[in-house]
């Protein structure tokens, strides 16, 4: 069925261009459960060169990239955009540059992903992503500040692997089955540790493993933010 006008989402995406072709299936998904078989979501993307930002992450260059994907934010926002989706975890560390660059409002994600967890009544929770996602405070901060989480991370050698496979493997498509192994011993020693649900804090992590993978539930932050987009897009979020 038809309704009001959609609003135009803002895609920043291109890192992984494998995670934003997922939240291009995503976002057009819930609009055509929405609005019916033919429905389509109002969308502009603009798709980075995800190896020199890669490069930049490594060395440190975080003013340089800041400046890239606030340059990112401008353009979407003139062509239209009413809102921006940074279609990736890490790059989050940026939030306050992209946000501050547009009066277009940025839909952060790691807000539906706490929102959801609160409504599940868990309180302690454990994070995988990237390592620069998992030692630094731009997103666990923002858990524990917005939405009143504990949260933990995999121990060191634990975090080196999640972080080598998600930038040799999941970025370019591989999709190993000795990796979901390794994964899987991962989130086990979060669960021992007291993990009442799993973040799967890179956009990337859902290629590799679902809820058949973990003793306890895990929430997927491509499809919560993709999901939220949708809403922004329908009037409903």
């Amino acid at each position: 069925m038809t309704g009001a006008r959609l609003r135009r989402l803002g895609l920043i995406g291109g890192m992984s261009w494998e995670s934003t072709a997922h939240y291009y299936r995503l976002i057009n998904g819930h609009v055509r459960a929405a609005r019916g078989p033919a429905a389509s979501a109002d969308l502009l993307l603009h798709s980075l060169d995800f190896a020199p930002i890669a490069q930049a992450q490594r060395e440190g260059r975080w003013d340089e990239l800041a400046a890239t994907l606030a340059g990112s934010a401008r353009l979407l926002a003139g062509g239209g955009a009413e809102a921006l989706v940074l279609c990736t975890n890490t790059m989050h560390r940026l939030a306050d540059a992209i946000a501050a660059a547009t009066p277009v409002p940025l839909l952060h994600i790691a807000d539906p992903t706490g929102a959801a967890i609160v409504a599940a009544g868990h309180a302690r929770v454990a994070l995988l992503g990237t390592a620069f996602t998992m030692e630094q405070d731009f997103y666990t901060g923002r858990l524990r500040a917005r939405h009143g989480l504990e949260v933990i991370v995999p121990e060191a050698e634990d975090r080196a692997l999640v972080h080598r496979v998600i930038y040799e493997e999941l970025v370019a498509g591989i999709v190993a089955p000795a990796s979901r192994e390794a994964y899987r011993a991962v989130i086990a020693r979060l669960v021992d540790r007291g993990a009442q649900s799993i973040i799967l804090g890179c956009t990337e992590i859902m290629l590799l493993v679902d809820h058949s993978d973990s003793a306890v539930p895990l929430f997927d932050t491509t499809a919560l933010h993709a999901r939220a987009a949708a809403d922004f897009a329908l009037g409903t979020g």
